[in-house]
């Protein structure tokens, strides 16, 4: 899903032209062998001309740029958003202690700071 999105809303879809530039500066080689791809790269996107392959030129990614899917949202003229605050009723409170086997007494009588004498 987000492969779609990406091809379709954003300029990643110029990537899937990479294959015409391959072929695009195979063809340039085969013309000038002595052509490297920073010479064919800065031909076509430093200083473009309109020449006999100007069609192909075009065609070449990144030359072009392609419009983004945009997406609007509108609402209703008559839309109205009501937002009430809403209370979490909290149930009483429940002491953790009420146990059958915590005596109090016996916790209190342990735990005594020290005495002077």
């Amino acid at each position: 899903m987000l492969s779609v999105y990406l091809v379709s809303a954003t300029e990643v879809s110029q990537l899937l032209k990479i294959p015409i530039l391959v072929k695009h500066f195979v063809d340039h080689r085969q013309q000038d062998p002595g052509m490297t791809l920073w010479a064919f790269l800065k031909m076509h996107y430093d200083h473009p001309v309109k020449d006999a392959d100007y069609q192909t030129d075009q065609q070449l990614p990144f030359v072009t740029h392609s419009g983004s899917l945009t997406l609007v949202f509108t609402t209703d003229t008559h839309f109205s958003l009501e937002i009430k605050k809403w209370v979490f009723p909290f149930p009483k409170r429940i002491t953790p202690y009420k146990n059958v086997f915590y005596d109090k007494d016996v916790f209190n009588a342990i735990w005594q700071p020290p005495r002077a004498c």
